[in-house]
């Protein structure tokens, strides 16, 4: 996670991505049986029978199934070997401490060594098991024509470290802002990839970056326990023409990794510098990790490291309200688009509510739907509540019935800053295992964008954000490998219908 201050060294130690776990290959050769089988015997006993199938489906049916009967052939061997793999252990283990019996004051480290080392073997039944099955899988990929199709406008390179969070202006000219941890955040031309703006007021790693709703006004949370809001003028310079780099959304190609190198850019260079903000916003006691506007601009609120989440009169810079009641720290903070609502995020797994319609009245409701750090919780244009968790799902909950999720999202790594698009009510997921993949409300799986050593983040994706101007679908994505990526996202009707 961001820290306080200090150099961007120790902010990029603060949260580096989880390492990805590489499959074990299947290496057990098959047993005798099944090299004494002639070849072909399933072939042969299937093309005796009648079918209507043509035969070239009929063909390509039966090498399928013989690749699926291999792999999970194999598996079982791989299975078997584990399991003597595991008894020997256990023997030897259960041996040692016949010898050791009433002598040794140790002896619960040798259980906590037979508990590390069994789950350790399990870990690889587990990981073995998974690696067969996706191959199995990934055999029965959809036409390229019934997937989604996904083009990568631009790459946004400049920051030194890595970047936390992202956001579209909401007025014109439409800009890119990227917070970052090497203490700035960053104005890009979405069609150039060029930097326009850099804002240097801050003292520690810049966490978040929101946009005012009707004003060229920014507001910033930052690692040295304050929150700025400045304002910014840019001029935007001609786009070049568009290079086709259009990939399918699906796409599994993951090539070998490109060099951290490879895409240092040289920084924003000369470029318009704003050093001071137009207002500090001071309240807090710890790291500051998001900030949003109110609907209408008037306020903000902040959530902090320090368990609270702040309300402020932007005008005045005066604290109105400060929201306790959260266990640990906050991870992150929302504000409803068109009232007066803010969802807080919180490491103690759950995220608050808090309801400022009625002047005289601020509730609050906690809920409790992760077993994890709830690590975003966003609203949506309508009555939902989308809440992403380092236990690895994300839920869809009704603000008018909150007690439980409408739809479960599971997944296969933590989930970061989702965002979840206006028009198409797409959820957009940044994972730490440097995926991002597209769900419907419903928690239909659309597609996931394409990683290879071509395109796509090389580390942690941290965040996620849409930009549906002019009948267009972009997403825009950010992660530590100290990049922002714009992609075009045209999911076909058929899969919006499923």
């Amino acid at each position: 996670m961001p820290v306080e201050s200090g150099s961007s060294s120790s902010a990029s130690a603060a949260r580096h991505p989880k390492q990805k776990r590489k499959a074990h290959s299947l290496s057990i050769r098959r047993t005798n049986s099944t090299e004494e089988r002639p070849p072909g015997t399933h072939r042969d006993m299937l093309e005796g029978q009648d079918s209507k199938l043509p035969l070239s489906l009929r063909n390509n049916l039966l090498d399928l199934f013989g690749q699926i009967e291999r792999e999970f052939e194999n598996l079982y061997i791989e299975n078997l070997e584990l399991r003597r793999e595991i008894d020997s252990l256990n023997e030897r283990l259960t041996g040692d401490g016949q010898i050791m019996e009433g002598g040794d004051p140790n002896k619960g480290a040798l259980k906590a060594k037979a508990s590390h080392s069994t789950s350790q073997l399990s870990q690889k039944l587990k990981t073995t098991y998974k690696a067969s099955t996706s191959k199995i899988v990934s055999s029965f990929k959809a036409t390229t024509g019934s997937r989604a199709i996904c083009q990568l406008l631009k790459e946004y390179v400049g920051h030194r470290d890595g970047i936390w969070d992202l956001g579209i202006t909401r007025t014109q000219p439409v800009v890119l802002g990227t917070a970052s941890a090497d203490h700035s955040a960053l104005l890009w031309s979405i069609e150039t990839g060029k930097c326009v703006l850099r804002y240097a007021g801050h003292a520690g790693s810049v966490n978040s970056i929101k946009f005012h709703p009707t004003e060229q006004m920014a507001l910033t949370a930052s690692g040295d326990q304050t929150a700025h809001i400045w304002r910014y003028m840019v001029q935007l310079p001609a786009p070049p023409p568009q290079p086709d780099a259009t990939a399918s959304c699906d796409d599994d190609q993951d090539l070998s990794d490109r060099e951290e190198g490879d895409l240092d850019g040289e920084g924003p260079g000369e470029v318009p510098t704003i050093r001071v903000a137009t207002a500090t916003l001071k309240s807090h006691q710890g790291v500051v990790i998001a900030a949003d506007w109110l609907v209408g601009g008037r306020q903000v609120v902040t959530a902090s490291w320090d368990r609270a989440a702040n309300l402020y009169e932007v005008e005045t810079s005066e604290l109105v309200h400060t929201l306790t009641g959260h266990d640990q720290e906050l991870t992150h903070c929302c504000t409803h688009p068109s009232q007066r609502l803010v969802v807080t995020s919180s490491r103690d797994t759950t995220f608050r509510l808090w309801d400022f319609r009625d002047p005289s009245i601020h509730s609050v409701n906690v809920f409790q739907g992760h077993t994890d750090t709830v690590t975003s919780a966003v609203f949506t244009v309508g009555d939902n509540v989308v809440s992403g968790s380092d236990d690895r799902t994300v839920k869809v909950w009704d603000l008018k019935n909150m007690r439980s999720p409408i739809a479960t999202i599971r997944t296969d790594s933590a989930v970061n800053r989702l965002s979840v698009s206006t028009n198409q009510r797409i959820i957009a997921l940044p994972h730490d295992n440097r995926q991002v993949r597209l769900f419907d409300m419903n928690g239909v799986r659309l597609a996931r964008l394409p990683r290879s050593n071509r395109m796509g983040h090389r580390r942690m994706v941290c965040c996620s954000a849409w930009n549906e101007e002019n009948q267009s679908c972009n997403l825009f994505t950010c992660g530590f490998d100290r990049q922002a990526i714009g992609w075009n996202i045209n999911i076909p009707a058929l899969l919006q219908e499923k």
